[in-house]
């Protein structure tokens, strides 16, 4: 069953977005940013491209 988010179709706020940069600066993959920023894998995705911000290939 697919995880259900409270914070869906939100706003993303400028802290989630610096957080967002910072996190795939680092390296984190695409799973671990979602989770860490309490938003779906999707969401994350589509923010990241929109920003062009690379996300690392986590296998």
């Amino acid at each position: 069953m697919a995880e259900r988010f409270e914070r869906h179709k939100q706003a993303w706020t400028p802290d989630e977005l610096q957080k967002l940069h910072r996190l795939a600066e680092k390296g984190m993959g695409l799973k671990a940013i979602a989770k860490a920023l309490t938003r779906s894998e999707d969401s994350t995705k589509k923010r990241a491209k929109q920003d062009k911000i690379k996300i690392a290939k986590k296998r």
